[in-house]
């Protein structure tokens, strides 16, 4: 075993952007979705309502994202308490949601942007279930089918159209419109509604996508109900919108950071072993006159060690390197994390 201490120019750090398939099909388009009657009467359900790949009655079924319903005015649910008026989960949700995006307790949402917007007082909210996705949603690969009694209508991201990144709070965002791939269909409105401002909000370090409900009933008439103390169960009525559109494509995205370690063998250098085999174990004497002036010795492993001779990392070779004093080498390592 030799030891060598690396230098700072031995050292090269490097990002890579990987993308996947998000679903648990392994396909990047979901096409069937199911829920789950336990779920969806159980406590949670007044909050949200699971979306699953599979029948829920299957070990095989997974969560792949969650739907809820935000209003501000707690419309839409069953009061916590009937002589609290407002005080409701769907107004939970919207607390929820307006601390986490825009992290003032006083903020309101917009849709839109320029002279085309619409402040929200309610939402549907998509959550792509934690476990699906690695880093964050893969932007320009929203591609989600709504229908309604008035047609079909195919929503996307605008990053493509709308490459700078933009932020609330300091979440980033895209408008989420009419369109595929992360471009509009349509030039003339952006994608947007005419005076509905855009169909959504796109947070993809959230996971999280918010769906205008006031610009989707415009197009093809899929109503929320924002009834009063009422258990309108408008989660279902998004799920049914997608469930009949039976299409939702989505990537996930992830950086990889990767350290790039050069190892440096020279001429001079580790042409020795310590192996037994190389030295009389009586007298510590070289066994052989070759191995003193013409060695060969076959590096196998590198070992990464820090100050205090602490083994970090252990690099294993593809294949044994022969080393004598004829022969250089330069072993790059990899360390991804």
């Amino acid at each position: 075993m030799s030891f060598k201490r690396l230098d700072p120019e031995d050292f090269v750090v490097s990002s890579d952007s990987v993308t996947a398939t998000l679903w648990s099909t392994g396909a990047p388009t979901l096409t069937q979705f199911f829920t789950s009657s336990v779920q969806e009467a159980g406590s949670s359900g007044d909050f949200y309502l699971a979306v699953y790949q599979t029948s829920s009655t299957l070990t095989s079924a997974t969560p792949q994202f969650e739907i809820a319903y935000a209003d501000s005015l707690g419309s839409g649910s069953t009061y916590y308490n009937s002589i609290v008026p407002g005080k409701s989960p769907t107004l939970s949700v919207y607390g929820q949601y307006r601390s986490l995006i825009l992290e003032d307790e006083n903020a309101t949402f917009t849709f839109g942007s320029s002279t085309n917007t619409l402040t929200a007082t309610h939402f549907w909210v998509l959550s792509v279930d934690r476990a699906q996705y690695k880093e964050n949603l893969f932007p320009g690969s929203l591609n989600l089918k709504l229908s309604g009694s008035n047609g079909i209508i195919n929503l996307t991201d605008d990053s493509k159209d709308n490459p700078v990144n933009q932020f609330l709070g300091s979440s980033r965002y895209y408008q989420l419109i009419s369109g595929s791939n992360g471009t509009a269909g349509s030039l003339a409105n952006n994608g947007y509604v005419a005076n509905s401002g855009s169909y959504g909000l796109v947070f993809p370090d959230l996971g999280t996508i918010l769906l205008n409900p006031d610009a989707i009933s415009q197009s093809i008439h899929v109503n929320s109900l924002r009834n009063p103390n009422t258990p309108d169960n408008n989660p279902r009525i998004l799920y049914n919108a997608i469930n009949l559109g039976a299409s939702f494509g989505l990537n996930s995205e992830e950086t990889i950071t990767s350290d790039y370690i050069f190892v440096r063998a020279r001429n001079s250098e580790f042409n020795y072993s310590e192996n037994p085999s190389f030295i009389s174990g009586s007298t510590g004497e070289v066994i052989y006159d070759n191995f003193i002036n013409h060695p060969q010795v076959y590096a196998t492993t590198i070992g990464m060690y820090n100050d205090s001779n602490e083994l970090l990392a252990v690099a294993k070779l593809s294949r044994p390197l022969l080393k004598d004093f004829t022969k250089e080498s330069l072993v790059r390592v990899k360390l991804d994390f």
